[in-house]
Parts: C-alpha cells; structure tokens; sequence
C-alpha cells in the first residue's frame, strides 16, 4: 500500500479527470452491454419471431411494445438496427475520449516523476549518490517513470473496467437464468488459486529482471566513457565477454519470464474454455426445455466470454502490476532518499567578499578519517596553496567549502557564521571549481565557456579565454568558438580541455576561484602564464590552489602541506622550504640545478 500511496502522490492532481474517465467508461460498458440485449430482441423479434410463444427481453422489453413496429416487420428491423449503430457509436466516441485523456495524465505524470528524479539526482551528495550505479539510475530515471505511470494510467482502469464488466454480466444473465452462472462460478477458485501463484512468482521474477537491466546498462555506460581505454589495452575481448554474459542474464530471465506466462496462460485458457463450452452446453439445454430464447443464448454466451475474457485481463493486469510495482518501490526508495547533505531555508545573502575559516575541521567518508582537526583561515583576497601526496585529502578539503561534502566534526564559517546556516544556492555561488578531471558537455566551445551565464556577451567569453591561455587554440579549430567538441570533450587534448574550464570557471566571476590539480596537463611554462594571468586579471579574488607541482603554489600567501588528511606542515614557500620539511623535500626533487622541471612530476609523495 505504501507504493500506491507514494504515487497517488502523483496522480491525485488528476483526479477530476480520472473520475470523468471513468464516467465515460462506465456509459462506454452500458453501450456494450446493451448490444448482446439488442441483437437478442432482433432475433427474438424480427429474424426468429414466434407469436405463439413470446419472450420478454428484460430491461429492454419496452422497445418491442409495437412503437417502434410489429414483431417481425422491416420498420421494428430498421429502428433496432438504428439504435445498435447509435450505441456502438456512443460507445466508440466515449472509448476514444477516455484513451486519450488517460494517455495525456499518464505521460503528464511520467514527465514530473523523471522531472524530480533528475532534480533529485542533481540535490544528492556525492557520498548518497555512489550507493548507485549509473546502470541503476538510468533504469530509475527511463525504465522505472515509464512503467510506474502504466500503473496509475491503465492498470488500475482496466481492473475497473473488468470488475464493472463481470459485476453487470453476472446481473445481465441472473435476469436471464441463473443456472447460466454455474459453470463459471464452478471454475473461479481454481482460477482464483493460480492467479495468486502466478502472481507470488512474477513479482520475484520482475525484480531480477529489472537488475539485470541495470547491469546491462551500467556495462554500456561505463564501455561508453572508457572506449579509449578499453581500446588501448586491447581489451574488447574481455569486455564483449562481461556483456554477453549480462546479456545471456537478461535473456534467461525473459526466458523464464515468458515460460511462466505460458505455463499458467495456459491454465487461464483451460478455465476460460471449460467456462464457456460448459455455459454454452446449459444455454443450449435451456434452449430445448423452453426455459430461454433462442436470442437469449446468443446473449448468455456473450455474456460468459466477457465476464472470463475480463477475468483473464484481470490476472493479465495484476501480473503486469508486479512489475509496475517493482518500479515504484525503486522510485520511492531513491526519491525518498535522505541526503548527508541536508539544505538550509535561511535567507541569507551570500557576502561578495567572504572570509572563511576552519575551526578544529575533521571529515570521515564511511568509516575512513579524510580530514583530521584542520584550522586555517582564508580571509578574502587571500592566495593558499594546498600541497600533499594522493589521498592526503587535498580535494576533500576543497570540497567541504562548498558543502560537497559535510564536515563531521569542528565548523566551517563564512564570516562568522556557519556555512550550514546558508542555503547551498547561496554558499555554492561563492566558488567557481576547477577539476583536474575536466568534464565538457557534447556542446560548441562557447556553450561550455558560458556554462554559469548562457547569455552572457562574447566578448567576455573571448576575455576569459585570453586569461586561460586558450584563445590561440581555440582560433584553431575548424569553426573557433562554434566548434563543437564531442561528449567530455573527445578531440581535445588535456591541457586544453584543462584551459576551457578554467575559462568557464572565470566566466562565473565567483569571489573564490579554486583550483584543484586544474593544470596536471599543462607545461610548466603554460601553467605559469595561466596563474599569472589569473592574478593579473583577478586581483582581489581569493585563489586556492591544489596542485602536486611546486610551480603551481610558489607565489601563494600561504602553503599547507598534508599528510592523511592532516596539516604537517604550513607558511610562505621561503618559509617551508628554510624548514626542510615535507615541502622542502618536494621542492628539491622537482628542481634541477635550482630551476624547477618536470622530470619528477608527483614522485616525492604518492
């Protein structure tokens, strides 16, 4: 019930449309119903009339009084052949409304729940979001809205229209004789008991189905973004066998999937039958005893193969439930996810030169120690560099600003004050981020540049570019600003990918520029006309930089060192190096003859 209760959540703002929906079914299932009584009376009355023995047609014995023409006569024929063309008529006009009404709320609801799932995927912290693959969230975000919404826009109208269908057929054929229902009711608990196996079974079913899907997708994504990878160590082989052998899993499991429908389709069908050729049988009894009429036996078997038809579309749709409500119980768990990350409603404006400073700072991700009791203050304006080995906790610093990722003891503050108490609207417009694993979107080199501000003028884009070193390259491409680079940024190399988002992180014009391993792929010489760049155009701004090249953090106000999430050392460049600590050490292996080089990249701390 949970699951129903989750998407009513949903659909209840289309509920007036629902009720006028069924409305229209329920006029549309009266017209159906009418059309065996109809065909009954021109049997009855016209094509087999006997005046010695007259029958009476039920509810509608009024249109065989005479008014409409003697028993028998082409004016009583032409009158009720009118009235069947005019109820099936009805009838159609009604069905195609509901259909396309329906249709509209289903796709109306499956946007707004693949709306908030994006927009959920986009609220959930980094640490929530890895408990999901991409295969997983894919199937969420397509394969799940899709089959929920079947739930609410077809299954659950057409139980209604069985159950509407049986309750008045039963009715319809107890005025005609009773004794047409006991074959049916005979074989419903028979019925009844497979349909509830079969259901147990599916829903077991549907589930693995549904994880081998994701499997398959998570398998397709990851070859997607690891093409070149996958390539270079010649490694197709092995990965073409890790999809067939997801894909062989899909198979068996639709496999068995379509055996089980078989296997119990074909109890349903034996009820079916055994109900009708045994309804068929009485009537015909009834017949010859003079109980019913000939009309009236055309009637009664209409009548059985509806109420079991409905029956099958019954088992049919709660089968298909099984499914729908595999879908809705992963809907809800994800956007009913609580975040680490919780949002402030403060209203608080964000200052335009933000001091923050770490008091007593310490960060566990699951059960490992990231940062551990850091206190530092950047005021405004200020230059830090950050230097440490791989996994020192250079990032997860960074990131804590931002509320990336929460602090899990000491405090953050932005002029004082908390940064919890902000909304992260507001804390995040202070930053502009640049990662080393530089992400472009499939879009035109200006797109990605004015990513922050779409609209905003060329000539600051062409500006932003000059600071960043890209301009000569991008002037380069075969359509220059236009140019459109391919998913992730496919055709570039990784200083320039490295350039363009620098130059999308001005463009923002955040107050705090951050630069995390943002120039790994430039030369020396590249790197230090960017940094130069950027201070020269951006003086006031504060600056963090994270880097493993001394280069990138020497004119920096302040310097700290890590060393597992730890800071062991800090101070001015001349400072750390007169210590002959961790960063002299750096320092040392990175210059040659007192000139710094490349030759020993990242090797001092690893």
């Amino acid at each position: 019930m949970d699951i129903f209760r989750f998407g009513w959540k949903y659909w209840k703002k289309y509920l007036p449309l629902d009720i006028l929906v069924k409305l229209f079914s329920l006029i549309a299932i009266l017209c159906d119903l009418l059309l065996p009584l109809l065909s009954a009376g021109i049997i009855d009355y016209v094509i087999a009339y006997d005046p010695s023995s007259p029958v009476d047609e039920g509810i509608i014995g009024f249109l065989f009084d005479g008014r409409l023409g003697a028993p028998a006569s082409g004016e009583l024929f032409l009158h009720l052949v009118l009235i069947f063309a005019g109820v099936f008529l009805v009838r159609i006009v009604l069905l195609y409304a509901k259909n396309v009404t329906f249709q509209w709320c289903g796709v109306s609801m499956e946007c707004t729940l693949r709306a908030e799932t994006y927009a959920k995927l986009l609220e959930l912290d980094g640490e929530t979001l890895s408990r999901y693959n991409v295969g997983e969230l894919l199937t969420t975000m397509n394969r799940d809205t899709i089959s929920f919404k079947e739930l609410y826009s077809r299954m659950i109208l057409n139980i209604f229209d069985s159950v509407i269908v049986i309750v008045l057929s039963v009715v319809t054929l107890t005025m005609l004789d009773w004794r047409l229902l006991f074959l049916p009711v005979a074989v419903a608990p028979f019925f009844t008991v497979a349909l509830v196996r079969y259901l147990k079974q599916a829903k077991v079913l549907f589930k693995e189905i549904r994880e081998s899907y994701s499997a398959i997708n998570l398998t397709v994504q990851e070859n997607i973004d690891a093409v070149r990878i996958v390539r270079s160590f010649a490694g197709e082989e092995t990965e073409m066998h890790k999809f067939d052998r997801d894909n062989e899993r899909v198979y068996a499991l639709n496999k068995q999937e379509a055996k089980l429908s078989a296997k119990y389709n074909s109890i349903f069908t034996l009820c079916q039958q055994v109900g009708y050729v045994g309804t068929v049988c009485v009537a015909f009894a009834l017949v010859l005893s003079g109980s019913i009429a000939l009309g009236a036996l055309t009637a009664a078997t209409t009548y059985v193969t509806k109420i079991i038809s409905h029956i099958m579309q019954i088992s049919r749709s709660f089968y298909m439930m099984q499914n729908q409500l595999v879908s809705g119980a992963r809907l809800k768990k994800f956007l009913t996810e609580e975040g680490a990350i919780h949002d402030s409603r403060a209203l608080r404006t964000a200052p335009q030169r933000p001091h923050f400073r770490f008091e007593d700072v310490s960060l566990t991700l699951g059960e490992k120690p990231v940062l551990k009791h850091i206190t530092l203050d950047l005021p405004y304006g200020k230059k830090l560099g950050v230097m440490g080995g791989t996994g020192s906790g250079k990032s997860v610093l960074l990131k804590s600003l931002s509320r990336i990722y929460d602090v899990t003891a000491g405090d953050i503050t932005l002029d004082g004050t908390d940064i919890r108490e902000y909304s992260l609207e507001a804390l995040r417009s202070e930053f502009a981020y640049v990662f080393q694993d530089v992400f472009l979107f499939s879009n035109t080199v200006d797109a990605n540049i004015a990513f922050a501000h779409p609209d905003v003028p060329e000539e600051e884009v062409v500006r932003a570019t000059q600071i960043a070193q890209a301009d000569q390259f991008i002037g380069k491409l075969e359509a220059g600003y236009e140019t459109v680079v391919g998913e992730r940024g496919v055709g570039l190399s990784g200083g320039q990918k490295q350039r363009l988002s620098i130059a999308r992180a001005l463009i923002k014009g955040a107050p705090v520029l951050v630069l995390d391993d943002a120039s790994s792929a430039l030369d020396m010489a590249t790197e230090r006309r960017v940094l130069t760049s950027i201070k020269e155009h951006c003086p006031d701004s504060t600056l963090v930089i994270a880097a493993h090249r001394v280069s990138s953090v020497l004119d920096c106000d302040e310097i700290i060192y890590l060393r597992d999430g730890e800071i062991i050392e800090r101070g001015t460049a001349e400072e750390l190096i007169a210590k002959n600590g961790a960063f002299a050490a750096v320092y040392h292996l990175q210059t040659s003859d007192g000139q710094l080089d490349d030759s020993s990249y990242g090797r001092a701390e690893l």
